[in-house]
Order: structure tokens, then sequence, then C-alpha cells
């Protein structure tokens, strides 16, 4: 038995339309989820499938994170993903400064995310204080990297020069591991 506290604004997200997000962990995962939505608390009984449980965890943090439950069903197809979650409100001294840092790591129209995204193939979302990261372990290495990069101040440019190089590294373990 797990219990998360989960933002309250992200409560309705993890319930989903007619109870569909709860109902679709719970059978992806084979447990039983209590959400009590007056504490922002969910807890997560375990069922038969322990590994289940522990996935439904990592789910429900992504969501609670700001992911699109969509996105964050991806925990159940690949037991190697995993979810880092940055806090960013130890790099910004204010309100004004943690804006500053969440629109460095969206970048202009969501441009320097996207980028992101699609050369690392992670998944990456900005809520509250947070940048969460859902990838593989290498991916997330690269992906703390790039962040800490932006977050230091580095030039846009520079940091996608390092993912392009990053993003050629991945491919080539890739094909080596054929």
């Amino acid at each position: 038995m797990t219990h998360i506290k989960v933002p309250q604004d992200r409560i309705g997200a993890i319930i989903g339309p007619k109870g569909s997000v709860k109902n679709m962990i719970e059978n992806k995962s084979t447990s039983k989820l209590d959400i009590n939505s007056e504490s922002g608390t969910v807890e997560v009984i375990a069922g038969d499938d322990p590994v289940g449980a522990m996935r439904a965890v990592d789910v429900i943090h992504a969501i609670g994170r700001g992911f699109n439950p969509e996105k964050a069903y991806s925990f159940f197809d690949d037991d190697m993903l995993m979810l880092e979650i940055i806090d960013l409100s130890r790099a910004a001294s204010t309100p004004k400064e943690l804006l500053r840092l969440k629109g460095r790591i969206i970048g202009k129209g969501g441009k320097t995310r996207e980028i992101a995204e699609s050369l690392i193939g992670v998944k990456i979302s900005v809520y509250g204080k947070t940048v969460s990261v859902i990838g593989h372990p290498e991916q997330i290495l690269i992906m703390r990297t790039a962040l800490e990069m932006l977050i230091d101040g580095a030039n846009h440019g520079s940091v996608y020069s390092f993912l392009e190089k990053k993003k050629q590294d991945l491919m080539r373990a890739q094909l080596d591991s054929y």
C-alpha cells in the first residue's frame, strides 16, 4: 500500500471522465485506487501483481506532475521507463525567476520542449515548480544534463547541439545492441 500526495487540481485528471482513468490504471495494474479528493492523496492498494502496483504509482506520479494520462499509461507497456522529477524551486529564488526558468525549458511556443522530446524520445511536463521527464535511464541522464544547462543559463543553441550529439550516441548504442 502506497500513499501519494497529488496537487488538488490534478485529482480530476487521475479520476478522468466518469472514472475512466482510474479504471484504466486499476485494470492495467490489478491494483485498487482509493482517491481522497479533499486531501489530495491517492492510495494504491496492490492486487495480484506487485510490479503492476509499482507502475500504477509511476502513472499517478506522472499525472500528478502534469502529464496527460495517455502519456502516463506508457509505464504499463515498458518496464524500463522511469519518471524523473526536477524541482526548479532550488534554482529559482523568486516566483519571477521560476517563471523565467520554466519559459526557458518550454521555449517560445513550446519549441525547446518539442525539440528535446523528438531528439531524445522522451516526454516532458513543466508543471508547478517542477519539470518532469518520462524516458529510459540513458534518456533521463541526457535530459537531466540538458535541463541543467538551460537552468544554468546556457544558450538554447548549445543545448540543441548537445541534444543532437546525444541523439547520435543513442542511435549508435541501439545499432551496437543488435
